[in-house]
């Protein structure tokens, strides 16, 4: 039995052939598109060359080739040490925190602003909003330290009007993770609302008409067109939020915690910064970020299983 090889040949050519043409077709996207390739690969892929450090005695004279192995010395030195169950512990309580206050309101916002009518208004709401996400949080941390300052800070000088003491907020440690979250909810929401206000520009306008034919009120228009309408966005956003539980932001942490407010303010990426740049201990500090990495991924798989059962909606 003979085989005609002339069209198996003809097959890679043609794929070949096809793709050349599609690259040629779309090049200014694609060289649009190459300094972010790049930038990932220089900082997301090359990087993970040093993943290795986490399962060795790195010295810094030595190079990580020539560093011995310890295998998984660094995660039981973590993990059966004093600052494990601490870091952990804070780590969710501020991301809980976060999730539990933070997320919802740049829904809220993006649903209140998607009503108002005045443009100029709205415009105007919407940029002051957005600001504070491209303020430097060293600055955003010098205006809270301002704001609650013992001495001159506006928060005591209302205290102190309605006859309270003033405190130092920051030194005390069942404040921190109140003022951070509530920090990040003022610097964040206003960006964060974006997404939800472009889901909310899909949601088709016959579907509200239909709805004031029926006397359906502003209420009952929010839970039955514009919610459902928005859900898909919710929840893909909620997955990803959830696959950033461990990962809170250690430059806001940094700034505002001192060694009083440790017990409550103390996570696993400041533990990080501190064990890297304070104590020389990249091999502790690698594994520690690698142990968060891979927390993350498995949450970020298990929130999109949950999500694809409960809502037929996922990341993937």
């Amino acid at each position: 039995m003979r085989t005609d090889t002339s069209s198996l040949k003809a097959v890679p050519y043609q794929t070949w052939t096809r793709l050349r043409n599609d690259l040629w077709k779309d090049r200014y996207l694609y060289i649009i598109f190459a300094p972010v390739l790049v930038f990932y690969i220089m900082f997301h892929y090359v990087p993970l060359y040093g993943i290795q450090i986490a399962f060795k005695k790195y010295n810094i004279f030595a190079g990580i080739t020539q560093s011995p192995w310890v295998g998984l010395d660094q995660f039981v030195k973590f993990f059966s040490g004093p600052y494990f169950w601490r870091t952990l512990k804070n780590t969710f309580a501020i991301s809980f925190y976060g999730l539990v206050f933070g997320f919802p309101i740049p829904i809220i916002l993006a649903l209140l602003l998607n009503e108002v009518k005045t443009v100029w208004y709205k415009k105007t709401v919407q940029t002051l909003s957005y600001l504070p996400h491209f303020v430097s949080s060293v600055v955003i941390a010098g205006i809270a330290v301002n704001f609650l300052s013992p001495s001159h800070g506006l928060v005591n000088n209302i205290i102190t009007f309605f006859g309270g003491e003033r405190i130092y907020f920051l030194i005390q440690p069942q404040f921190f993770r109140t003022i951070f979250t509530s920090i990040n909810i003022w610097a964040g929401a206003g960006f964060a609302s974006i997404i939800y206000i472009a889901a909310l520009s899909g949601v088709d306008s016959e579907l509200y008409e239909a709805a004031k034919i029926d006397g359906a009120g502003k209420w009952k228009q929010l839970w039955n067109i514009t919610l459902p309408g928005i859900l898909p966005t919710i929840v893909i956003m909620l997955i990803l939020r959830i696959g950033q539980l461990l990962n809170v932001g250690y430059e806001m942490i940094i700034l505002l915690y001192q060694p009083s407010t440790y017990e409550t303010g103390d996570v696993i990426s400041s533990y990080v910064y501190r064990q890297a740049f304070q104590g020389a201990d990249y091999s502790l500090a690698t594994a520690v970020d690698l142990f968060d990495s891979m927390v993350a991924l498995i949450l970020v798989f298990a929130a999109n299983k949950i999500s694809k059962k409960i809502t037929d909606t996922g990341i993937w």
